[in-house]
């Protein structure tokens, strides 16, 4: 009951879809760690892609009608629905139907139209700009992302695979090296193919995690580094940020920001000025009180800003 609202929540909430038969949020593959809507209500969870777009026949699924459903029974159980919810508003005093309703109509966009799934299918982009990303995971989910941009879906999370991949307590060094050789390829690509489109102006990139590692070896047999989260590093491109400069600096250790420290809350605030909303104003009502992502602090950081 606690957890905060995620930031693609509050941004699908805020700016509402762009695109027909398009989420406003969508992740891929799937749905992180605190990546949900909370107290914003159900309406405004992403929509998740699940499996590797880098297997053979791969589809994001339900984005068809199930096999023995047609359009005339869909719309006697859309009826039966309604009628149902014309109960639930008498005591919905928060206004969440208003939220599932906008979901359901989402919903049903997506599955009776060949706009979502044309979206999601990356086999209809060229060869050669299928080859720029590269052919593994990471590539494809970077190219999926790209689509979807370009058709208006507001905030897209892509997650580095399933499980801990980055969360290395040993084997770092061959680990990270792996990991970060996936991702070259398909990021630089991504960069390129949004500037040349001329989306990077309009869309903010960031790259990063909740924390980093160590300077030293946590376990010194297996070469591996624990937790740190007083200094590590985030990336932001496009969006109107500052490129090619470097914000801050860690001690002689490398384990503390001691210089130019940037709060998450601050990250936040930064972002969401990027994107034209205030943080200070940007709150909702919650079990009596009035919540916002940066909490009751967090700066936006001009430096960062073009």
């Amino acid at each position: 009951p606690n957890q905060m609202p995620c930031f693609g929540s509050i941004v699908a909430k805020v700016r509402g879809p762009n695109a027909p038969a398009l989420p406003a949020y969508v992740a891929i593959p799937r749905i992180m760690r605190n990546g949900g809507p909370s107290h914003l209500g159900k309406g405004y969870t992403p929509f998740e892609t699940r499996g590797d777009p880098n297997r053979p026949n791969f589809k994001v699924r339900n984005l068809a009608l199930t096999q023995g459903l047609n359009m005339a029974r869909l719309d006697d159980r859309r009826e039966l629905l309604s009628a149902l919810d014309a109960r639930q508003r008498l005591t919905d005093l928060e206004g969440s139907s208003d939220a599932i309703d906008q979901f359901t109509r989402q919903a049903f966009d997506m599955t009776t139209g060949p706009l979502a799934r044309e979206a999601f299918d990356i086999n209809r982009e060229p060869k050669n700009i299928r080859d720029a990303y590269g052919s593994g995971t990471h590539g494809r989910q970077l190219l999926m992302t790209r689509r979807l941009l370009e058709r208006g879906v507001r905030f897209i999370q892509v997650w580095s695979g399933n499980g801990q991949p980055w969360d290395n307590h040993d084997g770092l060094e061959k680990n990270h090296r792996k990991l970060a050789g996936e991702w070259d390829q398909p990021l630089a690509a991504f960069l390129t193919d949004l500037r040349q489109r001329g989306l990077l102006e309009s869309t903010l990139v960031l790259w990063g995690g909740e924390f980093g590692r160590t300077p030293v070896a946590e376990y010194p047999q297996l070469n591996g580094r624990d937790h740190n989260h007083y200094g590590f590093t985030c990336w932001l491109a496009g969006g109107g940020t500052r490129g090619g400069y470097a914000h801050g600096a860690t001690d002689e250790f490398g384990f503390r920001s001691v210089d130019k420290p940037v709060h998450v809350h601050d990250l936040h605030a930064t972002m969401l000025h990027l994107l034209g909303l205030d943080h200070e104003r940007l709150t909702y009502r919650h079990a009596g009180r009035d919540f916002r992502l940066t909490d009751v602090s967090g700066n936006v950081v001009k430096e960062l800003l073009a």
